[in-house]
């Protein structure tokens, strides 16, 4: 087999990126990004379901892994396109949950609520690849979680081999 990158073999790369760019996109959208986990492991599942389903041999759980790895990686490339771009919706959906914590709390940090207040900044450069490097090793491992569970669930099975000698008696039809 072929490789297209050190451990992507050739037909991995476009379930990659479909599964990597769903998990990435959907751990980006205000409101249903608390659920980051959940679609990380679900976009590494979707990429193996997308590799083995044309594939007449079995998907192993080492291919599932790397399958998952790399779509973690480009779920957080994704996703740090994504929170980018729906930085100051995110930021209204934090500032709600930060009211109505401090609404039914007496003791509530005030220097939270001050910080959670207060405009956002630019993004520099470093801020940015530091970000997008944690995010790639945290999602790389999740997506490795969800390429082995995906390979579990989706990877066909190697076909059964001919029945041993000493097995059960076959009856005439």
């Amino acid at each position: 087999m072929t490789t297209v990158a050190p451990g992507l073999k050739t037909g991995m790369a476009v379930p990659v990126l479909v599964g990597g760019a769903a998990a990435g996109f959907l751990s980006g959208l205000p409101g249903i990004n608390c659920l980051c986990c959940l679609w990380i492991l679900a976009g590494a599942a979707l990429s193996v379901y997308l590799y083995s389903k044309d594939r007449p041999e079995p998907t192993t759980p080492g291919d599932g892994a790397v399958i998952g790895a790399f779509s973690g990686v480009a779920a957080a490339a994704v996703n740090t396109v994504a929170n980018f771009a729906f930085q100051s919706a995110n930021l209204a959906f934090l500032r709600r949950v930060v009211e109505r914590l401090s609404a039914n709390m007496d003791d509530f940090p005030r220097e939270m609520q001050d910080w959670i207040n207060r405009p956002p900044g630019p993004v520099s450069i470093p801020q940015l690849v530091l970000g997008l490097a944690f995010s790639a090793a945290v999602f790389a491992a999740l997506g490795a979680v969800g390429g082995i569970l995906g390979a579990a669930v989706f990877g066909k099975r190697a076909p059964a081999g001919p029945p041993q000698p000493g097995g059960p008696p076959l009856e005439p039809r």
